[in-house]
């Protein structure tokens, strides 16, 4: 059995977490972590993970970019895992975990899901065969969703730079002089309702057009693509992990 600290176990992807871990007999939840909410849970809650007492054999984060600091900290003071699922860094932060990785086994996506995993492997050979197409993104996510673009938005354009070199990030398109560059990827944030998360990749071309679609219908998906990275990363030696090593395209 895997025992696991869930760091944000309060928010709403943290509660989903929590729930699949407790139907799920190959693991069991340790301690959660929520620093702005307290409330009666049925194991133990503590408001900094520096603060947590318990050992488990792999930490689990669906927080924000608040906590990161702390997080490492007690990953390689405990020299405990970690699945990182939190979106919004900053390229500092992004260079402090993969900074840490040298000292503890660390797997860092910003999307979870089997089929958004999928998604950048198609994304990557669109991106080759059509060379002369235009690309916009367009993610669309519930109201209360704090960062923009999403994390999955810029891992579908990262992937495209990989192929496309020397193209620039467009984030959003407004006034008189919006006109298109030759070498751009358009990226479009859309907030509204409960939108669990839906990412379109669209490549226009010359009287054509390719799209590439993913609809997320709960966060059922984000939950147990972490627990299938918590199973990957726990006897792994130091270094930093993601979904590419865990789904075989």
């Amino acid at each position: 059995m895997i025992k696991i600290i869930v760091n944000g176990s309060l928010g709403k992807m943290g509660k989903v977490l929590t729930n699949s871990i407790f139907e799920d007999a190959n693991f069991e939840l340790i301690a959660g972590v929520s620093k702005y909410e307290t409330e009666n849970t049925n194991y133990k809650l503590y408001s900094n993970i520096l603060d947590v007492k318990e050992k488990a054999d792999v930490v689990i984060d669906f927080s924000n970019p608040e906590s990161l600091k702390d997080l490492l900290t007690y990953s390689k003071k405990t020299k405990t895992p970690l699945v990182i699922a939190t979106t919004g860094y900053n390229d500092d932060e992004l260079d402090m975990i993969k900074e840490a990785s040298k000292e503890v086994p660390i797997f860092h996506s910003s999307n979870m899901s089997l089929g958004v995993n999928l998604l950048l492997k198609l994304v990557e050979v669109s991106a080759k065969a059509l060379t002369n197409f235009d690309i916009e993104i367009v993610e669309k996510h519930h109201n209360r969703k704090v960062d923009a673009p999403s994390g999955t938005a810029l891992m579908l354009a990262n992937e495209i730079q990989k192929v496309l070199n020397n193209t620039e990030f467009n984030y959003g398109r407004y006034g008189k002089d919006a006109k298109r560059k030759e070498k751009e990827i358009g990226i479009h944030a859309v907030r509204g309702g409960t939108i669990v998360g839906d990412h379109s990749v669209i490549f226009a071309g010359k009287d054509e057009i390719v799209e590439l679609n993913h609809i997320a219908l709960s966060k059922e998906i984000f939950a147990q693509g972490s627990l299938k990275a918590a199973k990957f990363i726990v006897n792994k030696e130091n270094g930093y992990y993601n979904m590419k090593d865990v789904v075989t395209l």
